[in-house]
């Protein structure tokens, strides 16, 4: 299903028409039910995996949020084929050991395709699963390519660029800036552990000069920091879920290594709760791999509407805007599919949505699947590099360098 330019703009209108909707009826915030709004017809279930209070909550609930506003918004215009969409939800803290009975009470309470907003380690845990029960699913933040390569991955479907891409970047942008070696701060969860496998090794253009790890829910890294000093790196690059962890980390490297260039994953930047607890000043300077471009008018439209439903000092991010189109690309899907019932037809119907424009990433950021291409991603333009400025806060894109945009 190829989506034209002025399936772009109609989109657009969409969203600003829902937006100055949510202004007139003053909602904050998505219930963990959404109602049925006006679809009268049999309720489509759609099941979510979702890590509300594990390692991976700090992402997951942003994500999680967004969605069941995207889907209140769907059934408040009508639902799907005249359906309402319906969320069932239940937890498996990304943990992978719980993934299989996670999924299959979703599969038993009727659910006819998946969210899986969990840590990577989960979302590997449960293609085998998936297969086990015919049923398609998206894991809206997934970044690890992993989640959708062979074995077990013929109904997994994810959205936005992966750590091969991101290795990508950071190359590019320790070029731009000189930086030959780099020392690395990381935390001890399973999700990083194989985000660092698939990440660090495709970042041969610097050397890694030491690595130091510490615990998710350590209260002190000036130990590990100090090592990191003594190594003399160029520059430091965190790799976290983020949370606690991060905030330590920046707050301590902001102080030991006053001065040196920090680089970070999308954690930080994706989670506006954190940098509050950050020390006066301690993020200025700090490079995160971001998503969220203000000359996407998709992504305007969807800020305001956050904004409208949130509050307007919601801090939209990549995390929101990827939950926000995987609803819309699932009820394409179903639509396509003409009905949610038939697992096959549904996973065709997946694999055959082509040019979708995102509302995260830059201005010509599309996303496309097909049956051997279950990463949507078209071409590294789904990120950005952000700096955060002297108030904590990201102050815009980085002015040493940006990912090209080819597509």
């Amino acid at each position: 299903m190829a989506i034209t330019r002025g399936a772009t703009a109609r989109l657009v209108a969409s969203l600003a028409v829902v937006a100055l909707a949510a202004a007139g009826c003053g909602g904050k915030g998505g219930s963990d039910k959404p109602t049925d709004g006006t679809a009268k017809g049999q309720p489509i279930i759609i099941g979510m995996d979702e890590d509300s209070t594990g390692p991976g909550a700090s992402y997951s609930t942003i994500a999680g949020k967004t969605i069941r506003l995207a889907v209140q918004e769907i059934n408040d215009k009508g639902g799907v084929l005249g359906r309402p969409l319906r969320l069932v939800v239940e937890n498996d803290e990304s943990d992978p050991t719980k993934v299989p009975a996670v999924l299959q009470k979703l599969h038993s309470q009727g659910a006819k395709a998946l969210f899986l907003q969990s840590g990577s380690a989960a979302v590997m845990q449960a293609k085998s699963t998936l297969t086990q029960l015919s049923l398609p699913a998206i894991a809206p933040t997934g970044v690890t390519a992993t989640l959708v390569e062979p074995p077990n991955n013929e109904l997994i479907y994810m959205l936005a660029n992966t750590t091969k891409d991101w290795a990508q970047v950071y190359c590019g942008a320790f070029k731009a800036a000189n930086i030959n070696k780099i020392g690395i701060l990381t935390d001890d969860t399973t999700t990083i552990a194989a985000l660092n496998k698939s990440l660090l090794a495709g970042m041969s253009c610097v050397t890694i000069v030491a690595t130091e790890k510490g615990a998710a829910n350590a209260s002190d890294l000036s130990a590990q920091i100090a090592r990191l000093k003594n190594a003399n790196p160029d520059a430091v690059l965190v790799t976290s879920v983020g949370g606690a962890f991060e905030v330590l980390a920046q707050n301590t490297l902001a102080a030991q290594l006053k001065g040196k260039p920090r680089f970070s994953l999308a954690s930080i930047g994706n989670q506006p709760s954190s940098w509050k607890l950050a020390n006066p000043g301690a993020l200025e300077g700090l490079v995160f791999m971001g998503s969220i471009n203000p000359e996407n008018l998709r992504t305007k439209a969807l800020v305001d509407f956050l904004k409208q439903k949130n509050g307007d000092s919601y801090q939209v991010t990549a995390y929101d805007a990827q939950g926000w189109d995987s609803v819309q690309l699932l009820k394409l899907a179903i639509e396509k599919a003409g009905g949610p019932d038939d697992p096959k037809k549904l996973n065709e119907a997946m694999q055959s949505i082509t040019g979708y424009p995102a509302t995260f990433g830059q201005a010509s950021f599309t996303l496309s699947f097909s049956a051997s291409k279950h990463l949507g991603a078209d071409g590294a333009c789904g990120l950005s590099l952000i700096e955060f400025g002297a108030d904590n806060k990201p102050k815009g894109p980085w002015v040493t360098f940006q990912p090209p945009c080819s597509n």
